[in-house]
Parts: structure tokens; C-alpha cells; sequence
């Protein structure tokens, strides 16, 4: 199938179902970076890392740590390639190498873009992912057939918000039903 700007669900929140099989993905919510022909790309907006540092990211990667700030936290992004760094953010900071991914949100994965959080002459708004979650051609398209996800319009009080409890909730109540009304098992709502 091919994807137009109308089918694409680049820019919109995912939400996992009660019935998704995969325990790294139950109650994820993820925003889509991209979604074409040849695949999809997003980040999970609502687990984080606890088992990392932002300052130790830093040191790890070389940035000095004297007078960084330290209250970022470090999402889980995803399965796919968690050893690197993504910074989801706010338009107000696009530098070469950036991915625009809509008017309002940017994709950035340069050591620049930390340094610059690190010494808050980052983007107004930005969420820190390790990893992402990526599909090949057609399959998140099938995963949505098989009722695995739900999309969502963003918001950046869902992607940018302090508290990741909740989100998941958050997200399902904007299509305007309660969560607790989904079945863990297919066939029974």
C-alpha cells in the first residue's frame, strides 16, 4: 500500500493495546517520526531509563559535566539500536542533521544537540531517547490491522510532560473512552 501524506501516520501518537504480545511495547506509547513506504520510525514518549544518568551520558560521551544540568531524564526509545542517543524536540532548534518531522517537532541525533541541553542552549522542549522502535515496509500498517495500536494526534504535554505515569491513559482518553473499558483479550471488549 502505498503511503500518501493522508495515510501516513508521521507526526501521531501510537497506543499500544491491552492485547499487544510484546512486553516491550505494553503500554507504550510511541510518537511516529516517520512513516512511509519503506518502513516507520518512532520513540517511545513514556518509559524511561533508570539505570542511566543524564550526567553519566554525558561523561560517556565526552561532554563536560561541570555546570550541565542534571534533570534530564533518559527515555527507552525503543529495542532498536539502544546504545544510541535521539533527541525528539520543539522546532525552535533545528540544526544540519535534523529531521523536521512536522512544523512543530524536530528529530535531532548529534553529540551538538546534547551539548547544548547539557548547557541549556537546547530546544524549548526536547525528550532524550535511547533506542527506537522501527518497522519494515508494511508491517506497522498489518500491526494496526491486527488492532496492536491506536493513533492518536500528539501533543506536546503527552510527548514533553514531566510525569510518564499516566501517559498511557492520557493518551487512550483523548479518543475518548476510558481505559479501563479496553479487554486484555481480543474478542472481549
Amino acid at each position: 500500500m502505498a503511503h500518501t501524506e493522508a495515510t501516513s501516520l508521521t507526526g501521531q501518537l501510537l497506543v499500544a493495546m491491552p492485547t499487544m504480545g510484546d512486553p516491550r511495547f505494553e503500554r507504550a506509547v510511541i510518537y511516529v517520526c516517520a512513516h512511509n513506504d519503506e518502513g516507520a520510525m518512532g520513540l517511545i514518549v513514556n518509559k524511561l531509563v533508570n539505570a542511566l544518568t543524564f550526567a553519566e551520558l554525558l561523561d560517556q560521551v565526552g561532554i563536560e559535566t561541570e555546570g550541565a544540568r542534571t534533570d534530564v531524564g533518559i527515555h527507552f526509545g525503543g529495542p532498536v539500536e539502544t546504545s544510541r542517543g535521539f533527541v525528539l524536540h520543539s522546532t525552535d532548534y533545528v540544526q544540519e542533521g535534523s529531521l523536521q518531522v512536522t512544523d512543530e517537532m524536530a528529530l535531532t541525533a548529534t553529540l551538538d544537540v546534547l551539548r547544548d541541553i547539557a548547557h541549556y542552549q537546547g530546544p524549548r522542549r526536547h525528550l532524550l531517547a535511547l533506542g527506537y522502535a522501527g518497522w519494515g515496509p508494511g508491517q506497522l500498517d498489518q500491526e494496526i490491522q491486527a488492532n496492536g495500536w491506536l493513533n492518536v494526534a500528539a501533543d506536546e504535554e503527552l510527548i514533553f510532560g514531566t510525569a510518564t505515569d499516566g501517559t498511557w491513559e492520557r493518551a487512550i482518553g483523548k479518543l475518548g473512552f476510558d481505559p479501563s473499558s479496553l479487554s486484555g483479550h481480543a474478542g472481549h471488549a
